[in-house]
C-alpha cells in the first residue's frame, strides 16, 4: 500500500471540512483510494490487491475486505464510500475482478450500514477535465493542477472521485 497526504484548496463551505470521513475508490487489481478525513486532510494513495503465486482465488478479496475494515479503524467511522462505475472493461479477467471487489464493497458497507455509490467514469472525466473521454495523462494532469502528486492513474481517478463527491453534494451519498 503507498499512503501519500496531500492538501489541496478545495474552496469548500467549511461545514463540508468538519463532516464525517468519506472514501473515494478506484477499483482493480491496483486500487486507487481517497480519503477526506473528518478535520478535512485529505489523504491518497493505492493498494495492490494482486494475489501472490500461492494465494486461492479469494485472497484479495479478503485482502480487500480487511484494508476497509482497517481504514475504517483508523479513519472512520466512514460516512459514505463513492466508487468509479466502470461498465465496460478491455478484458474479460479485469471484469471479473472488478465484479468482485465491487460485491465485496457493497457487501462490506451493508453490513455497516455505509452509504455508497458508484459514479460513471465519463462523469468523473467530464468534472476533472472537462471532456468526458479524457485519457490517463489528461486525468492525471488535472489532478496535479489541484496541488495532488498521484502516483499513476488509478490514484488520480480516485482522488478526482472524491473532489467529484464533495463538490456536488458534501461527499454525502
Amino acid at each position: 500500500m503507498t499512503l501519500t497526504t496531500e492538501t489541496a484548496d478545495l474552496h469548500l463551505e467549511p461545514r463540508c471540512l468538519s463532516a464525517s470521513c468519506i472514501l473515494a475508490l478506484d477499483l482493480g487489481t491496483t486500487t486507487g483510494w481517497a480519503l477526506r478525513g473528518r478535520d478535512g486532510l485529505i489523504t491518497s494513495g493505492t493498494v495492490s490487491l494482486r494475489p501472490g503465486r500461492f494465494d486461492g482465488g479469494g485472497m484479495r478479496y479478503l485482502r480487500f475486505t480487511n484494508w476497509l475494515t482497517e481504514v475504517d479503524r483508523l479513519s472512520g467511522p466512514m460516512a459514505a464510500i463513492w466508487f468509479e462505475e466502470v461498465r465496460r472493461h478491455v478484458g474479460t479477467d479485469a471484469a471479473h475482478v472488478y465484479g468482485g471487489l465491487m460485491a465485496t464493497l457493497t457487501a462490506w458497507a451493508e453490513l455497516r450500514g455505509i452509504p455508497y455509490q458508484g459514479v460513471p467514469v465519463g462523469t468523473i472525466k467530464r468534472h476533472a477535465t472537462g471532456k468526458g473521454n479524457a485519457d490517463k495523462q489528461t486525468m492525471i494532469a488535472a489532478v496535479q493542477s489541484r496541488g495532488f502528486s498521484p502516483a499513476d492513474d488509478n490514484e488520480a481517478d480516485a482522488i478526482a472521485v472524491l473532489h467529484w463527491a464533495i463538490e456536488t453534494n458534501g461527499g454525502v451519498a
